[in-house]
């Protein structure tokens, strides 16, 4: 199993820069961010100085979507990177929550989504594609490669990533939940006619290692009021009892709102209806041996990486943990 850490851009960028440099010696292989350019710093900026300052991580956002940037101004920022450091970028991409919707925008189609992941994938490859009408190629790029992963819960958005993604990331580390959606998605690889083994297969969750599960669970209940948003959006489309498994759905029938100027931190007020369960099983409490079984756990189900999310009080003694006491036993 590979292992991301997941950031925000909160300046100094720096101490980001830092922690990244930090993650790669403890062996982690990615180093993401969020990319909600008003609430935080542009990633992109940040991510030549992460990748100047590392050797093999490879950097992107978890995730960006189709509507912040122009498609080109998109791929090229990739193909730049790429170019300048060698093929280490991935692009996770989904319909778009706090980026868009601090700015007075709804989240982007899943066919809109779609488009862009093949335009942003073939111009960064130097493939020419077709953009507002007319064939556009990046004549400069040579030899790159840009794996496209998608973010996704429900049934509609999990068929596209099996038909068209290089990579499935689910924002979740609860097993049951891991074993419908990856199933969901390799189902869809392969009646679209693609092996569903090339498909690369990331969790994302907060990882807090300690033995004081009441402080680690207020620490880390932010991450289900942040994947509230998303299950609010499949209940209004699919509806409460629709095909969408009532362990994800169910949790969020006290939610009354949201702040997005708290989003994803620790302390988050919008999060009180999220219940201790739903901390415990979306995100890895606990002694790092907790951590272990957890991971194993998603392992056996075709987890290919685990990416964790350092936003709690702690992250330096949790980014250390798993540098000492999860990844080696897990890799």
């Amino acid at each position: 199993m590979d292992f991301g850490v997941v950031l925000q851009t909160d300046p100094p960028a720096t101490r980001l820069v830092d922690t990244m440099r930090q993650a790669e010696q403890l062996g982690f292989g990615y180093g993401w961010t969020f990319d909600s350019t008003v609430l935080w710093q542009e990633p992109f900026v940040i991510y030549s100085r992460i990748l100047a300052a590392t050797e093999r991580l490879r950097v992107g956002p978890l995730v960006t979507n189709p509507g912040t940037r122009d498609w080109s101004v998109l791929a090229s920022l990739f193909a730049t990177l790429n170019d300048m450091y060698g093929n280490r970028t991935v692009c996770a991409i989904g319909r778009g929550d706090s980026a868009l919707r601090v700015v007075g925008r709804k989240p982007e189609s899943l066919a809109t989504v779609g488009a862009c992941m093949r335009a942003v994938k073939d111009l960064a490859e130097g493939r020419e594609t077709q953009l507002n009408g007319v064939m556009v190629k990046i004549p400069w790029v040579r030899g790159g490669r840009l794996p496209m992963w998608m973010a996704a819960y429900g049934p509609r958005a999990l068929k596209l990533v099996g038909e068209q993604a290089d990579g499935f990331v689910l924002q979740c580390a609860d097993p049951d939940i891991a074993r419908w959606t990856i199933g969901t998605v390799r189902d869809a690889a392969k009646d679209a006619g693609r092996d569903p083994d090339t498909i690369t297969i990331c969790v994302s969750a907060p990882a807090y290692v300690s033995e004081d599960l009441a402080h680690a669970r207020e620490q880390t209940r932010w991450f289900g009021g942040m994947v509230g948003n998303h299950v609010a959006d499949l209940v209004t489309r699919y509806g409460a009892d629709g095909p969408v498994p009532k362990a994800l759905t169910d949790y969020i029938k006290g939610r009354e709102g949201y702040d997005y100027s708290h989003h994803g931190r620790a302390g988050n007020p919008s999060t009180d209806f999220v219940p201790d369960e739903i901390v415990d099983r979306f995100c890895l409490l606990g002694p790092a041996s907790a951590h272990r079984d957890r991971l194993a756990e998603l392992a056996e189900l075709g987890v290919d990486q685990f990416a964790l999310y350092l936003m709690h009080d702690q992250p330096e003694q949790t980014l250390w943990a798993y540098g000492q006491d999860v990844i080696p036993a897990l890799r």
